[in-house]
């Protein structure tokens, strides 16, 4: 875990702890769902029950993921770790230019998240207890999972709706979540009715240090992953991955298990470093793989979050349908 340092901020600390369940500022977005009624009680990731007196308006948002999630239910965070990185790999829900950095993912400032006073953060699990800790100190911790590669999906669904219920945004919730079950099974049907049911794909994404290119594979369980099996196609990569992300680690020798001439390469750089065009447009073994020959590698348009809600997952499904089903 890395080392966050924290100075005492004492006046807006007494302030928030005042005002740490709920704010006395004037509602600014409008009243859906829940969003006037109070209080809300919900239980997290940790099993742990966070009781706020109103849902939360002024929240700050720790990863991108649920900062996503938290702009397409219609709650614009007051602050977000590494905002200008969200703008560039999450293009679905944008954040307004006057939302507060606080810091890097890694290691958000419990200062700045502090000096916004809000009323909520959003982070996730693999943070750590320390940082959770030092924040419960002044505010309400609200942690989603964020990931689990035995049912990325559900937990979606699961992380949305704790949130969703936080904010008061329940119906918008609803909302996403029957929008997002149309597009999959859209797609689905029209993958089918153009014959590619079962064909198979890959997805990953990749960076070089010095003349070496690794390769990071997203597995069966990985989010992306699993939009494409629930579509209908078949995720050909069967290598060793972790539990949470689905994701496992390779060089491009091992890419010659993809043999599948049928078989489409998925991968994004969204931050503009092209590692599959630039670092291996020299390299035999990856000019002698069969998707390079076949033209089936394919870059994904910028900013779109492999890592994201239901919003984000709508772009990656259609990109996956425009792919297939031609």
């Amino acid at each position: 875990m890395t080392r966050i340092r924290v100075t005492a901020i004492v006046a807006a600390a007494a302030t928030l702890l005042l005002s740490a369940c709920g704010t006395t500022e004037k509602n600014s977005t409008p009243e859906t769902s829940a969003s006037a009624a109070g209080p809300v009680t919900v239980t997290d990731s940790r099993g742990k029950e966070i009781t706020l007196k109103a849902p939360a308006t002024k929240v700050v948002g720790l990863e991108w993921g649920e900062v996503e999630m938290l702009v397409s239910l219609g709650v614009m965070p007051v602050g977000v770790a590494d905002p200008k990185g969200y703008g560039t790999w999450v293009t679905a829900a944008k954040l307004d230019p006057g939302v507060k950095d606080v810091g890097t993912r890694g290691e958000p400032s419990v200062d700045s998240i502090v000096a916004l006073q809000p009323d909520l953060v959003v982070m996730e699990d693999d943070r750590g207890g320390a940082l959770v800790d030092q924040l419960e100190k002044y505010v309400p911790v609200l942690v989603a999972k964020g990931s689990d590669a035995k049912d990325n999906l559900g937990r979606m669904r699961t992380d949305l709706n704790m949130i969703a219920k936080a904010v008061g945004r329940t119906t918008e919730a609803e909302k996403l979540l029957a929008d997002f079950d149309t597009a999959l099974a859209d797609g689905k049907k029209k993958i089918a009715d153009a014959g590619a049911a079962g064909r198979p794909f890959a997805v990953a994404d990749g960076w070089k240090e010095g003349s070496t290119v690794s390769i990071r594979m997203f597995g069966q369980g990985a989010f992306v992953s699993q939009l494409g099996i629930q579509l209908g196609l078949t995720n050909a990569w069967t290598g060793k991955t972790d539990e949470v992300w689905g994701l496992g680690q390779t060089d491009v020798e091992g890419l010659t298990v993809l043999k599948d001439p049928n078989l489409h390469f998925f991968y994004n750089a969204s931050d503009d470093v092209d590692v599959f065009a630039d670092g291996l447009a020299g390299n035999a073994i990856w000019k002698s793989l069969p998707f390079v020959q076949q033209k089936h590698l394919h870059r994904m348009p910028d900013g779109i979050w492999t890592f994201g809600g239901p919003l984000s997952a709508k772009q990656y499904i259609d990109q996956l349908v425009k792919t297939y089903a031609v």
